[in-house]
């Protein structure tokens, strides 16, 4: 993975996804990107947006899609109206709004080592189901790697030892995770 950021660079990052929700819901100008050089690198990331400390939207890409403040800002407006399992986010919703970014290092496959607790996520997909588990989910609870994956079945939709099938496809990367 590459290096860890800092923590002005994380905060900025948070800013910039606050802003570009508001932008997203009409209640704030367009944000500006920062032109730092490890926030223009190319790297994956996940969004995770809460009201009153209850989540409200997530939304996440698995691969890089350009420059990490760009994505994390078109996630953040994205996430904010389009998550479908659960209701928008509305103008009256921003202050009580907190943000959890995770960014992610190169996918690999799980063939190449277990997810290692609290350093690692998980994404497991089989036919069109997917999903993903960030280490945090699993904070306190003292998962060994292979619960942390059957919970990653479940959060796909799929049966918990769907990780075991020969047509599943599950891949573990490094998270850095942080936010408000």
């Amino acid at each position: 993975m590459t290096a860890h950021l800092a923590p002005a660079q994380r905060s900025a990052l948070v800013a910039l996804a606050r802003a570009a929700v508001a932008h997203r819901l009409g209640a704030g100008p367009a944000p500006h990107l920062p032109a730092d050089p490890q926030l223009q690198a190319a790297r994956a990331a996940f969004i995770t947006l809460a009201v009153g400390g209850r989540q409200r939207a997530a939304l996440g890409a698995l691969a890089p899609d350009g420059p990490l403040a760009a994505t994390v800002a078109r996630l953040a407006g994205e996430a904010a109206i389009a998550d479908p399992r659960l209701p928008p986010i509305a103008v009256a919703d921003l202050p009580a709004l907190s943000i959890r970014l995770a960014l992610l290092g190169p996918l690999r496959p799980l063939a190449e080592g277990p997810p290692r607790p609290g350093l690692d996520g998980a994404a497991v997909t089989r036919g069109w189901h997917r999903g993903l588990l960030l280490p945090s989910a699993a904070a306190g609870k003292n998962w060994p790697p292979e619960v942390f994956l059957k919970h990653a079945c479940l959060t796909a939709g799929l049966a918990a030892s769907a990780h075991l099938a020969p047509d599943a496809r599950v891949e573990v990367f490094e998270v850095e995770e942080f936010g408000e």
